[in-house]
C-alpha cells in the first residue's frame, strides 16, 4: 500500500539525462501553504490526482488553479504533468474526464499532459517523466 505524504519529502533522481529535485508536497490542507515556498525554483510541475475519487476532484482543481495562477507561476511557461493515479481501477475517470474536471482546457500558457499512472506498479511513471524532461528542456531553451 502506498501511504499519502504527510508534510513533504525531497528526493533527487536522474532520468532522461536530467537530474530532478522532486519536492513531494502533501495535498493535505494544513501543508498546502508550503507549496509556494518553492515556486521561484520550479522548472516543471507534477500534479497527482486520484482518478477514482470524483468527490475530491473539485478540491484538486481549486488547488491546481491556485498554483497556476500564483504570481511566481503564472508568468512562466513551466510544463505541467498530471499523473492520473489509480486509472487502472474500475470506475476511475479517463484522461478526458480528468482534464475536464481540472479545467485543463483553460490552460493556454504552458504545455501540459495527463499520464495514466499506478503508484503501486509504476505504470506510466517513466512515460510521464520522459514527457516532463522533454518539455522542461523546451522551457529552458526558450529562456536563453
Amino acid at each position: 500500500m502506498v501511504v499519502p505524504t504527510v508534510g513533504y519529502n525531497v528526493d533527487k533522481f536522474t532520468s532522461c539525462n536530467m537530474t530532478f529535485s522532486a519536492y513531494d508536497m502533501s495535498g493535505q490542507g494544513k501543508y498546502r501553504n508550503l507549496w509556494e515556498t518553492y515556486y521561484k525554483e520550479v522548472e516543471g510541475v507534477i500534479f497527482v490526482v486520484d482518478s477514482g475519487d470524483r468527490l475530491r476532484m473539485a478540491v484538486a482543481r481549486d488547488e491546481l488553479w491556485l498554483l497556476l495562477d500564483h504570481k511566481e507561476m503564472s508568468s512562466r511557461k513551466i510544463p505541467l504533468l498530471v499523473f492520473a493515479n489509480k486509472m487502472d481501477e474500475k470506475g476511475s475517470m479517463n484522461a478526458s474526464e480528468v482534464s475536464q474536471c481540472l479545467g485543463l482546457d483553460l490552460v493556454r500558457n504552458r504545455n501540459w499532459h495527463i499520464c495514466a499512472s499506478c503508484a503501486i506498479t509504476g505504470q506510466g511513471l517513466v512515460q510521464g517523466i520522459e514527457w516532463l524532461a522533454q518539455n522542461i528542456r523546451i522551457y529552458l531553451d526558450t529562456r536563453k
